[in-house]
């Protein structure tokens, strides 16, 4: 059965020259004392408004993905690294047991994800990876996976991320990860899944069923998330691992 996650769920925790829209992926869930979705945390939708600096801070036990649909982040931290993050260049950042980061918007304003994973344990090796990918691609490109895994960006959890950017009447499968369960999320634009429309910072999930294939509606931007909703997790996280806001 369809269970869809509204936008009128979200809050907004940060307003201003720097707007979060905080998405708990664990609220599309009937049941469920925690706000994630299994080991899939948080999803802030965040936009970022031209001069601002978001100084230096430090995360902990955070396995962060830096996924930016429009404008330019310029990312510095402290292990020297100074690169702007733009759509299609990812940034994935394995906080562990300590990392610290920087964020400033120079030009235009930037609207982005940042996608909080839960690790399966604490005080790993902090790291930082990098990836340059299609910018809009109309079919699933997979971004994001467990280490063992093929893809580009490796988490330090039994989680995959795709991404797609289907055009108005385009149809898309939906892929199966065979004993993980899917969280699908609008970053812009509209769909269509079975008989219900999924909107702009709308999210749907099937935990019985394969999700059933999407039509965009419009041209649209989506996140597709594979998670092991049994995984064993740190609940250590700066951001991540926090049970309630």
């Amino acid at each position: 059965m369809l269970q869809k996650l509204s936008a009128q769920k979200h809050w907004q925790p940060y307003k201003g020259p720097f707007t979060i829209t905080r998405i708990q992926p664990g609220d599309i869930l009937v049941e469920n004392e925690d706000f994630a979705f299994g080991p899939l945390s948080i999803i802030d939708h965040a936009v970022m408004k031209k001069g601002l600096t978001i100084k230096m801070h430090e995360h902990v036990n955070d396995e962060i993905l830096s996924y930016v649909w429009r404008g330019t982040m310029h990312h510095k931290d402290s292990t020297g690294i100074e690169v702007p993050i733009t759509p299609g260049h990812l940034m994935m950042m394995n906080a562990g047991r300590s990392f610290w980061h920087e964020e400033k918007v120079k030009n235009d304003q930037v609207e982005m994800l940042q996608i909080f994973v839960r690790p399966h344990e604490t005080d790993l090796e902090p790291t930082i990876q990098f990836h340059e990918k299609p910018i809009r691609n109309r079919d699933w490109y997979l971004m994001v996976g467990p280490e063992e895994s093929q893809a580009r960006l490796k988490v330090r959890q039994n989680v995959y991320i795709l991404d797609a950017h289907p055009k108005q009447g385009d149809q898309l499968d939906i892929p199966v990860y065979q004993g993980l369960q899917p969280f699908l999320y609008v970053l812009d634009g509209e769909l269509s899944i079975g008989d219900i429309q999924i909107q702009k910072m709308e999210a749907v999930t099937d935990l019985v069923e394969p999700l059933p294939p999407i039509t965009a509606v419009e041209d649209t931007t989506v996140l597709l998330f594979f998670v092991d909703m049994n995984a064993p997790v740190s609940m250590e996280g700066t951001i991540s691992g926090k049970r309630a806001y």
